[in-house]
């Protein structure tokens, strides 16, 4: 089970899902296109084995909800509210300032968000309340007017619970490739959508990929990932555990160790196993354990090398010093540093947003934030005697460019008295 890796084979793997799916998935969006609501309706029949009535989720399910779910569960579900609103506002303040950069001239930015985004959360093996956390805060924080949510039925009460929290507008009990086409092209019961958000199986992921000239989408978000960069200093039980916590999401979530230390690496593959045969939800790990192993580097700058070759969604750094790891990284979704950040807290508690590039897509795309909701526009304030500062500069640029009424816009202001 637990074996040596190839660290480029890895890395195929994690791509080939997609090719394979391209096909159906096409079709469903076709379906999706001609049909309508009915194709929703067919699909989700066909697929998710539930006889829809309606396909939007009403005020009173979701208050029906709120009676079967836990009332410590509900209230942390509103802590988590907090942190993630608390991370994305820091993010939103960055997005918009002013300064005056010379005497006379003043710039900034200003962030404008989206009219109506659309977000899909995952059901299926378990319920991901917390995916609906990190999809939603960040764009209402934007500004964001709209909200729609989409999900497989059966919606989980705890699901509706969480969207409810965290502020979405509409919710409609569809899911996988079908729910992503009726968000981007529209239909009956939903309104198209500027961008969708939101993780998914390779066959969600691939319909955002193949619908990307109707909509807008965040980036690639498919099953989980996790790559550790370990010396011998690592504790094996924290790796192990972290690997079987991933293990867990998917049986196509994939866990790559890479380590300069082989007895650190033959450890913690004992520990998973001896772990594995209690763990709950086994059948799903050991399948997922299928896609894990571990690559022996000769020191910390070629593990580097190989984190930034794999571009994994999630990056543990469990070194001696991991500060000085991180310099060398530039290719991950997002950077757990230490032996005391499990990948688990980001999920849930710290604040950070969990929905993340997966397959190698790290190394184009960054992870979900304020900014994926927002249009960024620049915004400049010139006085008179900030055009005599620049004034000069822009009238020649523009001569040697041959544009006359150019350089004429800027020398009738200064002309004028």
């Amino acid at each position: 089970m637990w074996h040596q890796l190839d660290a480029q084979d890895w890395i195929r793997e994690r791509r080939a899902g997609l090719q394979d799916v391209r096909e159906p998935v096409k079709n469903i969006i076709e379906q999706v296109q001609k049909q309508g609501d009915r194709a929703l309706i067919e699909l989700t029949k066909r697929y998710d084995k539930v006889d829809l009535l309606s396909l939007k989720i009403e005020a009173d399910q979701i208050r029906e909800a709120y009676s079967d779910v836990d009332l410590k569960l509900v209230e942390n579900l509103k802590r988590s509210k907090e942190r993630i609103e608390r991370f994305h506002s820091l993010q939103l303040k960055a997005l918009n300032w002013e300064k005056e950069v010379e005497q006379g001239v003043r710039l900034g930015m200003c962030s404008m968000p989206m009219d109506r985004v659309g977000v899909y959360v995952p059901g299926g093996r378990a319920a991901y309340p917390s995916t609906a956390l990190m999809c939603i805060i960040p764009a209402k924080i934007a500004g964001v007017r709209k909200v729609v949510c989409c999900t497989p039925p059966p919606v989980h009460p705890l699901i509706l619970v969480a969207l409810d929290i965290a502020g979405a507008d509409e919710i409609f009990s569809v899911g996988g490739a079908q729910a992503i086409a009726a968000m981007a092209l529209g239909t009956a019961a939903i309104k198209p959508v500027q961008k969708i958000v939101g993780p998914g199986n390779v066959y969600v992921t691939a319909a955002k990929m193949q619908l990307k000239d109707y909509v807008d989408i965040d980036f690639p978000a498919g099953p989980s990932e996790l790559a550790v960069l370990a010396d011998g200093s690592a504790e094996p039980a924290f790796i192990a555990a972290d690997i079987i916590a991933q293990a867990e999401h998917d049986p196509e979530a994939a866990c790559v160790l890479i380590t300069t230390d082989a007895a650190l690496a033959k450890r913690v593959g004992s520990i998973i196993d001896t772990q594995v045969k209690s763990a709950k939800r086994c059948d799903i790990i050991v399948r997922s354990l299928s896609n894990c192993g571990y690559v022996l580097v000769k020191n910390l700058e070629e593990g580097a090398e190989k984190v930034n070759e794999i571009a994994a969604e999630h990056l543990s750094i469990q070194t001696k010093d991991p500060r000085s790891v991180l310099t060398n990284i530039k290719n991950a979704g997002a950077v757990f540093i230490g032996p005391y950040s499990p990948v688990a807290c980001g999920d849930y508690s710290s604040g950070t947003n969990h929905v993340l590039p997966t397959a190698g897509y790290s190394r184009t795309y960054s992870g979900l934030d304020v900014q994926h909701f927002c249009k960024s526009v620049s915004v400049q304030e010139i006085n008179r005697k900030g055009l005599e500062s620049i004034g000069a500069i822009a009238i020649s640029l523009a001569e040697a460019e041959g544009l006359q009424a150019h350089s004429e816009s800027v020398r009738i202001r200064l002309e004028k008295r």
